[in-house]
């Protein structure tokens, strides 16, 4: 299912000039794009620098085109006569209007939104479209992607609202009109929305609401034929974009500083095979420029461009710099089974979205050392298929608590340290442990028998008692607790992790309570 966020930026215009000029691409990665790049931001300001915290008004043809949150609570607004504003705000900071360093700019964002899925565009005058079909799990969710949106673009110094949904026409509207948020899929929102939600021209949106529409439902719900008579299709198109009856392209932006490939057909493919033969080619190409630059892919994104105008997308990451052609298009070729070719694709584009240097590696001559394997191609293959945030190792934590002793790194992160090797961990812990109920003799004696969701286990060989003391430093009703944990094995071999909550005599370390904690 399709699903598209739309970015409103309300004050794009006056936010730029409170920007230095921007720095994009400096750091360690000479990709721009790159998430371990430094500077300003993803966009580049004016070279003034007024104070956002007073009245800043945009100014073409001595009207008003932009103003400030200040200026606003002040009561200008877009449209107003710039006299007329100077006489109710004396001492307004005033700027003449840049279209073409708005759209730059606009540009720039879309080419930024690239972090979250392939598909990114510019929305004139101020907004972007980002298609996130089928990335939106990658980010943790609809919610979670739109707030790490919105949270990166006002640490820029960016007024941002954003809204996802089924089609470009209602994530525009509920980010303009409804405050933003998640529109559910199949979700209909736009008949309680103003007519000017439904991107019509000024003169159009006069003359309807001189006929006494205010509202979309109530247009949407009139004969058409006069409408189109009167007004034209377009608003008969706005209407089906709206409703997801007419589809809406999204034409991608690509930054011409990434490196990529790109290849057209004389006829339209439609066969998996034959996208796999297209891949092979392209993967060589950008493999032979990344060479040339010193560069290993850490992200690719493979763009089919469709008969109908509407664009494909499908997107593999790297746990570390590669540029091997052969895991790269394997990789790819995995993925082809979720492009939907409709009537063909027509041309192929591969774009290196995030690249990290990568230089030569010696090779050992030796004929006797033995190489150490390199698990990155299984990483990276595991983490396209079931997604980055499940491929992961465990590190230690210095702590005694079972469930503070460990933590998620990167599969390929590399640790100092480990377990001792006298108190063996089970290989999977359960969060939060499982109440059990337990027959035992107080106070060190392990359970000779446990039922555990509903089946009894009887114990045939038990260690323990390991104690371990709450933390105390860190939480005070953990001063006097203690756990009392068991390893135990049943009839049947299986081995469980057991503690028993207090010491078996004083009950204000505990309340003698019995829980699963692991698996050995």
């Amino acid at each position: 299912m399709r699903r598209v966020v739309s970015v409103w930026f309300p004050t794009l215009p006056t936010d730029r000039l409170g920007r230095p000029e921007g720095r994009e691409g400096q750091g360690s990665s000479p990709n721009p794009l790159s998430h371990g790049s430094k500077g300003h931001g993803p966009w580049q300001g004016s070279g003034q620098r007024p104070d956002l915290a007073s009245p800043v008004i945009i100014v073409a043809s001595r009207v008003l085109t932009a103003v400030n949150e200040v200026a606003a609570g002040l009561g200008l607004r877009v449209g107003m006569k710039l006299a007329q504003a100077q006489a109710l705000v004396p001492g307004l900071s005033v700027h003449d209007a840049d279209p073409a360093g708005d759209a730059a700019a606009l540009m720039r964002l879309a080419g930024w939104c690239l972090r979250y899925a392939p598909l990114a565009a510019a929305d004139p005058p101020d907004g972007l479209w980002i298609d996130v079909s089928g990335s939106t799990h990658l980010h943790g969710g609809e919610t979670r992607l739109l707030r790490d949106l919105v949270r990166r673009l006002t640490g820029q110094g960016l007024a941002a609202c954003a809204a996802v949904a089924d089609t470009p026409a209602v994530a525009h509207a509920v980010a303009r009109f409804g405050g933003g948020g998640v529109v559910p899929p199949g979700g209909s929102v736009m008949a309680d929305f103003p007519i000017e939600a439904l991107r019509l021209p000024a003169e159009v949106l006069a003359n309807l609401r001189l006929m006494g529409f205010e509202r979309v439902g109530p247009l949407a719900a009139a004969a058409r034929a006069p409408l189109v008579r009167r007004f034209g299709a377009l608003l008969t198109l706005r209407l089906d974009q709206a409703a997801g009856k007419v589809f809406e392209p999204i034409v991608p932006v690509v930054p011409p500083e990434l490196i990529q490939a790109r290849l057209a057909f004389v006829e339209p493919l439609l066969t998996a095979e034959a996208f796999s033969t297209v891949i092979a080619r392209l993967v060589a190409l950008v493999c032979g420029d990344m060479e040339r630059a010193s560069l290993g892919a850490r992200q690719l994104d493979l763009l089919f461009e469709r008969v109908d105008g509407s664009v494909q997308a499908i997107r593999v990451g790297t746990a570390r710099p590669v540029r091997d052609a052969r895991h790269l298009g394997r990789m790819l070729d995995e993925r082809l089974e979720r492009v939907d070719p409709g009537l063909g694709v027509e041309a192929m584009r591969l774009v290196v979205a995030i690249a990290d240097p990568l230089g030569f590696v010696q090779t050992s001559a030796s004929l006797v050392e033995t190489a150490i394997p390199d698990i990155a191609p299984l990483v990276d293959r595991l983490a396209n298929r079931l997604g980055e945030a499940r491929v992961y190792r465990i590190a230690p934590v210095e702590s005694d608590v079972p469930e503070r002793s460990v933590r998620r790194v990167p599969a390929l992160a590399t640790f100092a340290g480990g377990w001792p090797a006298d108190l063996p961990r089970p290989v999977r812990l359960l969060d939060p442990p499982q109440p059990v109920e337990a027959m035992a003799l107080l106070p060190d004696h392990p359970p000779v028998a446990f039922i555990w969701r509903r089946v009894r286990h009887r114990v045939r060989h038990a260690d323990g008692p390991e104690r371990i003391a709450g933390e105390w430093w860190k939480r005070d009703r953990e001063m006097l607790s203690v756990r009392d944990y068991f390893r135990v094995e049943d009839e049947d071999g299986r081995r469980f992790w057991l503690f028993r909550r207090g010491d078996g005599s004083d009950v204000e370390t505990g309340d003698m309570r019995w829980f699963l904690h692991g698996f050995f």
